[in-house]
C-alpha cells in the first residue's frame, strides 16, 4: 500500500504492529497487551489525522493512485448489465471518456465519465483521464440518446482538465464543452453527476450540469488546480497548499456555496481503503437522487434545473 507524506505515523505504527504479531507468532512471549496498545493508537492516530484534513490533503487523496476510478465504480454498481457505447461519429472514439447503458437494480441508467488508468501504459491510453473534444462530442450523444429513449444520466467526474494540446484546440474544445454545457441544460430527462475524484474546470464542467450534484467527501472541484493557482498567483508551485486553501475547492466548501447537493461519505482513510463501502455509498446515492427526479416531468426537470444554476453566486447592481 502507498502512503501519503501527511499518512505516514500511521505507516509507522502499522508496522509497529506487524512486527509486535511476528513476536508473538515467533517465540512464546505474550505480546497480546502490547499489541492492543499499539492498535488503539493507531485507532485514534487514524481518526485524528482523516477528521482534520486540510484542503491540499484531500487533494492528494483524491490523485491516490489506489483510488477507484469511474469503470471501478460502473463495474461495481451494475456489474454485468453495462455495455460501453463508442465514438462521437464524427472523429474518432475518445478513451479518456467512457459511457454505456447499465442497470443498478431494474432501472437502467446512462453512465458517462472521464477515466483514468492504472500504470504508465494505461494512463497513455486513457490520456490521463484529460478527454479531447471528441469526448464531450461522445458524452453528448449518449446523452441525447438517454433523452430519447427516458434514461437517466449520470455522469462521473473525474479529470485534472480537459487536454489542453494544441490538436484538441484546432478540433473545437472550447466548442464541445460549451456546447455540452449548454445542451445539458435543457435536456429533458435526469442527469444526476457525482464527482468521484477530480473536479477540474470546464473538463470538469462539460458532463458536469446536474439535477443534483453530489461529490465524495475526499475529491474536489474548481476553476483550476492548486499547482496552477500557485503557478500563475506566485510563478511557482511552491504555494499551492495556500492557494487550495483560498480555491474553496472541498465538498464542505462547495455544499457551503451550494455550488453542489451533498457530499457522499467515504471509509476512514479515503474510497481507496474499503472500495465496497465506497461502492456502495455512491450506488445508493444514486438511486436516492433518482427517485426524487424520477415523478418530474421534462419541462419541471429543465425549468428546476435552470433556476439551479442561475442562483449560483452572488451578483451585485
Amino acid at each position: 500500500m502507498e502512503y501519503l507524506e501527511f499518512e505516514l505515523p500511521i505507516k509507522e505504527l502499522e508496522e509497529q504492529l506487524q512486527k509486535c504479531k511476528l513476536i508473538g507468532d515467533e517465540s512464546e512471549v505474550d505480546v497480546t497487551e502490547t499489541c492492543k496498545q499499539i492498535e488503539k493508537k493507531l485507532e485514534q492516530t487514524r481518526k485524528d489525522i482523516y477528521k482534520n484534513l486540510t484542503a491540499w490533503q484531500r487533494v492528494q487523496l483524491s490523485r491516490h493512485p489506489s483510488r477507484p476510478y469511474t469503470l471501478d465504480y460502473i463495474r461495481a454498481i451494475c456489474g454485468d448489465t453495462f455495455f460501453e457505447l463508442h465514438g462521437d461519429r464524427n472523429f474518432k472514439d475518445d478513451k479518456a471518456m467512457i459511457g454505456g447503458l447499465g442497470k443498478i437494480g431494474d432501472q437502467s441508467y446512462m453512465f458517462i465519465g472521464q477515466q483514468k488508468g492504472y500504470n504508465t501504459k494505461t494512463r497513455q491510453y486513457r490520456n490521463f483521464g484529460m478527454a479531447n473534444p471528441e469526448g464531450y462530442r461522445k458524452a453528448l450523444r449518449l446523452m441525447k440518446s438517454a433523452e430519447k429513449f427516458g434514461i437517466p444520466v449520470v455522469t462521473l467526474i473525474d479529470t485534472p482538465g480537459a487536454y489542453p494540446g494544441l490538436e484538441a484546440e484546432e478540433r473545437g474544445q472550447g466548442e464541445a464543452i460549451a456546447r455540452n454545457i449548454l445542451e445539458m441544460t435543457r435536456l429533458r430527462t435526469p442527469i444526476i453527476t457525482v464527482i468521484i475524484g477530480e473536479g477540474a474546470s470546464g473538463g470538469a464542467l462539460g458532463i458536469g450540469v446536474g439535477d443534483i450534484v453530489l461529490m465524495m467527501e475526499n475529491s474536489w472541484y474548481s476553476v483550476i488546480s492548486p499547482e496552477n493557482c500557485s503557478s500563475i498567483l506566485w510563478r511557482s508551485w511552491e504555494q499551492k497548499e495556500i492557494a487550495a486553501e483560498a480555491l474553496k475547492l472541498t465538498a464542505s466548501d462547495a455544499t457551503k456555496l451550494k455550488v453542489v447537493d451533498g457530499i457522499i461519505e467515504e471509509p476512514l482513510g479515503g474510497a481507496h481503503i474499503d472500495r465496497e463501502t465506497a461502492f456502495l455509498a455512491v450506488r445508493d446515492a444514486i438511486s436516492n437522487s433518482y427517485d426524487k427526479l424520477k415523478n418530474l416531468s421534462p419541462k419541471e426537470l429543465v425549468k428546476l434545473r435552470m433556476d439551479k444554476y442561475s442562483k449560483i453566486g452572488v451578483f451585485k447592481g
